[in-house]
C-alpha cells in the first residue's frame, strides 16, 4: 500500500495538479492518485481560476495532510532531502524559492489568456499584451537561471522550480508561442521528461471537457 495519496483534478486542465504531481514524482515517493471530477464545485473553481481550492492538489503522507503547491514542495523537500528538490547552495536555494513564489502568486494575465489545455492546439493565437509581458518575464527568469547554473534545468538538475514552470511549457505549446535558442531547448527538455510524458498521456486520455476552456478566443 502506498504511503501517500495525492488528490488531483483534471490532468488536461489543472496546472496546479500537474505541479503537485510532478513534485511528488521528483521526490520519488510512492503515492496513490485520488481524482476529483472536473464537475466537482471546488475542482472546477480551481481550474477556472475562480478561487483557490484546498482540495487540489492535496498530499496526505503518513497521516500528514498538506495542501497548497508551495507547501507540498517544501514538505517533499524535507522528507526526501537526497533528491535535492531545492539546491544545496543557500543563495541558489533562495533564488529557487523566489521564482517558485513568483509563479505561485503572479502571472495572472498569462493564466487567464492562455488557460492550460494539453489536448488543444491554437495556432495563430493572439496573445494579449499583458500576457505577453508575463511571457517576457518568464523568459527572463529561465534565461537568468540557465546562464547562472549552467542548465540543463533551471538549477542544474530538476528541482521544484522546473515542476512549477512545467505547465507554462504546456501553455506555450498549446498556443504556439515561439521560443528560440536555449529557451526552446529547455522547454523541449521539460516536455520530453518521462514524468511529463506520463502526465500528458493521461491528459490526452481524459474524456471530460470544460466548455469554458474549449472555446478559441
Amino acid at each position: 500500500m502506498a504511503a501517500a495519496t495525492l488528490t488531483l483534478s483534471s490532468k488536461n486542465y489543472s496546472s496546479w495538479s500537474m505541479r503537485g504531481w510532478l513534485m511528488a514524482k521528483l521526490a520519488g515517493i510512492d503515492f496513490e492518485e485520488v481524482i476529483v471530477a472536473p464537475d466537482d464545485a471546488d475542482a472546477r473553481a480551481e481550474i477556472l481560476l475562480l478561487s483557490p481550492s484546498i482540495l487540489v492538489p492535496c498530499l496526505v503522507y503518513e497521516g500528514v495532510r498538506v495542501w497548497d503547491t508551495l507547501a507540498i514542495g517544501e514538505f517533499l523537500h524535507e522528507i526526501a532531502p537526497k533528491k535535492q528538490l531545492l539546491p544545496r547552495d543557500r543563495a541558489a536555494r533562495a533564488h529557487a524559492r523566489a521564482i517558485c513564489g513568483e509563479m505561485h502568486s503572479g502571472f495572472a494575465s498569462l493564466r487567464q489568456a492562455l488557460p492550460m489545455n494539453i489536448k488543444a492546439h491554437f495556432p495563430g493565437f493572439k496573445v494579449w499584451s499583458k500576457a505577453e509581458a508575463d511571457i517576457a518575464r518568464i523568459k527572463t527568469i529561465w534565461s537568468e537561471c540557465l546562464a547562472a547554473y549552467g542548465g540543463p534545468f533551471l538549477f542544474g538538475h530538476a528541482t521544484l522550480a522546473d515542476a512549477m514552470y512545467a505547465p507554462v511549457v504546456s501553455r506555450l505549446r498549446t498556443y504556439e508561442v515561439k521560443l528560440e535558442g536555449a529557451l526552446k531547448t529547455y522547454a523541449d527538455r521539460i516536455w520530453a521528461l518521462p514524468e511529463v510524458a506520463e502526465w500528458r498521456e493521461a491528459a490526452l486520455a481524459e474524456k471530460d471537457e470544460i466548455e469554458e476552456l474549449e472555446v478559441e478566443f
